[in-house]
């Protein structure tokens, strides 16, 4: 039975059996295989099962979907190919065991697949650019126009926090001017 083993760290190993005619992958719960990755659509792909063919369609994603990178809408993927969506990088492999194939090339469909879903807003996936590969890492390579210094993900302050600190540290010192006054006002009155 052919499934999917993704290879991308972190989720290395982790795998789907394609056991029926047509599996959907993507970032949300309801797709057959989730990947929960910021890279992965909300729904990314199908996988349709045709004979022998494992045939893959992309949904109008955000990032694409790429066999042996080369961006493809609709294509076969044969068993040792690579797909990749977005940041996250799957093999085929049939009967247990990868093996090495052609690349993809587009093929048109038997029968006609329904059209994917419309994206809406609260589904909307952040476009991430392409990152390190396993080679570039090997050698210690940078690639061009790389910025290590800035991080998209960057922390955000916490104003509420420091709102309560200095609201906190008013009421502190007017309860003590407030102390100091009655003190003093009953040191008066026992005069």
């Amino acid at each position: 039975m052919a499934k999917l083993v993704i290879l991308t760290q972190g989720m290395t190993g982790r795998a789907h059996e394609l056991n029926v005619d047509r599996t959907t992958i993507g970032r949300v719960e309801d797709n057959t295989f989730q990947i929960a990755d910021a890279s992965v659509s909300s729904h990314h792909c199908e996988v349709h099962l045709r004979g022998g063919e494992v045939l893959i369609r992309d949904l109008n994603s955000t990032n694409g979907t790429f066999i042996d990178d080369v961006r493809i809408t609709e294509s076969v993927l044969k068993p040792g190919q690579t797909l990749r969506l977005g940041q996250i990088e799957l093999k085929l492999e049939a009967n247990g065991a990868a093996h090495t194939a052609a690349p993809a090339a587009p093929v048109s469909p038997a029968a006609p697949i329904p059209a994917p879903a419309r994206k809406t807003a609260d589904t909307a996936t952040m476009v991430m650019p392409r990152g390190v590969s396993l080679s570039e890492l090997e050698s210690g390579g940078r690639k061009p126009g790389l910025d290590t210094t800035s991080s998209v993900f960057s922390k955000k302050r916490n104003k509420s926090g420091l709102y309560f600190l200095i609201g906190a540290g008013i009421t502190i010192i007017i309860i003590i001017i407030l102390i100091i006054f009655a003190l003093k006002m009953a040191n008066n009155s026992g005069h």
